[in-house]
């Protein structure tokens, strides 16, 4: 029996059998957890105003407390950033993830306490090496290193009573002694807020180590290999590592980067494992390598409901408690937390493939889809449409966003596409039109939109020069971290200033 297997049955193999056995227990533990959380906000300022000590049941609940977006939640968050203890969380919370920012504000800061560092991010840690011991009995995982890419602090933001950073540098620097055993780069490499330096740093530092694992976001992993493989002289990943077995991604979707992935890692023993990890949560992990849909993590400290996405928005809509979802709905995720956090909108959508177990995909945003025209356009859409036309065209999209254009000089709407390609379609004019089809394929209003183009012309797609999108997150500060490209928008402000960085650099 090697080190991994003996690991995976002393703290492992007991945890993994609780979560292939969750199946039809979701209204039980749900309601559990929702008890504990309103036992344990009780005596918190949010509980006492909320009557937290008279609620009895989810319906309880409900009636109690209102629907909540950050703008809700702000005042709260400010108060305990300077030194408040009992507002919406008990104790003081002295950590807070950088998030990307509302309307009125640059950044949200995302409470992160203690008891959600435990019962929450890394207990989704722990279940995501459970779910693959299980499923992969000969694995050498903990015979080599974890090479784990994170993000920064941000001292700036810091304040006498709290500090902040991205998640995955609050999760490094409070990581549980044991797994700074197997966790590399050390933390001054892997806190650097500077990413082109981080990145080489990084590959110097783990080249000639025997590197099993992977975990980050897709973009700026491949970003770290690359240079990897430049400062090695190698042509794969796996030349240089030659155990490299797994990858734990999570934060965009791995889609446009599969093919890239596999060009660079050839190992046939390679295994990819998406993971739902948010400034907010952690919510799901791929337990199924041949099912690309996450199952629901349903005993962590997270309460779920759900809004039909067809009703989002509206004054009143229909608030649904997750014994209640049905397979194939888009729906607004909303949580209520450890980390103080009250039937919050997260911003993500999902759809549920199944319910028993709950296995869900993740669809997009509530503000990042074009619907424009009333062609109700999301992220899934975008990423199965560009999947067809790169199979069909042996085409790889690195990165990409799109905004609708509502009348050009000729009365025509179409939507606008800006595609970096990490390999180009030898014919753009028929990888646009599999993309648009496929559109239409996937999504009936998009296509009832397309019709005979009344209402809809075919798309455009503008291709970015090499590096166009990290340059413009770069001159955002967003450069690495989870920073993340804004893949659709109703908004022509993220598409407009791509387009006038790309005349810029390549002086047209």
């Amino acid at each position: 029996m090697n080190s991994t297997q003996l690991l995976y049955k002393l703290y492992f193999q007991k945890r993994s059998q609780v979560i292939f056995g969750y199946l039809n227990h979701a209204e039980q533990l749900q309601r559990g957890v929702l008890r504990r959380l309103i036992s344990s906000a009780s005596h918190t300022e949010w509980g006492k105003q909320h009557d937290y000590a008279g609620i009895r049941s989810y319906e309880d609940f409900v009636k109690h407390v209102p629907l909540n977006t950050y703008e809700e939640l702000k005042g709260f968050i400010q108060r305990m950033r300077q030194g408040e203890a009992d507002v919406l969380w008990r104790g003081k919370v002295n950590w807070y993830a950088k998030s990307s920012g509302t309307t009125n504000d640059k950044s949200k800061f995302i409470p992160v306490s203690s008891d959600g560092l435990k019962d929450i991010h890394y207990l989704g840690g722990r279940d995501c090496v459970a779910t693959y011991l299980h499923n992969n009995p000969q694995s050498r995982l903990f015979s080599g290193k974890s090479l784990i890419l994170g993000g920064s602090h941000a001292p700036n933001l810091n304040t006498p009573n709290s500090l902040v950073g991205d998640l995955s540098a609050i999760l490094i620097e409070n990581v549980p002694k044991p797994v700074n055993l197997t966790r590399i780069p050390p933390k001054e490499i892997a806190l650097l807020s500077d990413f082109e330096e981080k990145r080489d740093r990084i590959a110097r530092f783990a080249i000639d180590k025997n590197v099993t694992n992977l975990s980050g976001v897709p973009s700026w992993m491949l970003s770290v290999l690359h240079r990897v493989l430049e400062v090695s002289g190698k042509e794969r990943i796996d030349q240089v590592w030659p155990n490299l077995e797994l990858f734990f991604h999570g934060g965009v979707a791995f889609t446009p980067y599969r093919e890239q992935y596999k060009s660079i890692i050839q190992n046939p023993n390679m295994h990819y494992v998406e993971t739902y990890n948010a400034s907010e949560g952690f919510f799901g992990i791929q337990t199924e390598p041949d099912d690309p849909a996450m199952q629901l993590m349903m005993d962590y400290g997270v309460f779920y409901e759900f809004i039909p996405m067809s009703e989002f928005g509206c004054e009143n809509p229909t608030v649904l408690p997750l014994w209640e979802v049905q397979p194939d709905v888009n729906y607004a995720m909303v949580i209520s937390t450890t980390c103080g956090l009250w039937r919050y909108i997260i911003g993500d959508t999902v759809k549920f493939t199944r319910t028993d177990p709950y296995k869900f995909i993740i669809t997009g945003r509530t503000k990042h889809f074009i619907n424009a025209f009333g062609e109700e356009l999301i992220v899934d859409n975008a990423e199965k449409g560009l999947e067809k036309a790169c199979n069909e065209t042996g085409a790889q999209v690195k990165e990409y966003t799109a905004a609708p254009i509502f009348m050009d000089e000729n009365a025509q709407c179409r939507h606008q596409w800006m595609i970096e390609f990490a390999k180009a379609p030898t014919d753009l004019g028929k990888f646009a039109s599999i993309l648009d089809s496929a559109l239409q394929t996937i999504n009936s209003d998009y296509e009832a939109k397309r019709y005979k183009n009344i209402t809809l012309q075919p798309l455009e797609i503008i291709t970015a020069p090499e590096g166009l999108f990290d340059l413009w997150l770069k001159q955002k500060g967003k450069l690495g971290g989870q920073h993340k490209i804004p893949r659709l928008s109703n908004s022509r402000e993220y598409i407009e200033e791509l387009i006038d960085l790309k005349k810029v650099e390549t002086k047209e």
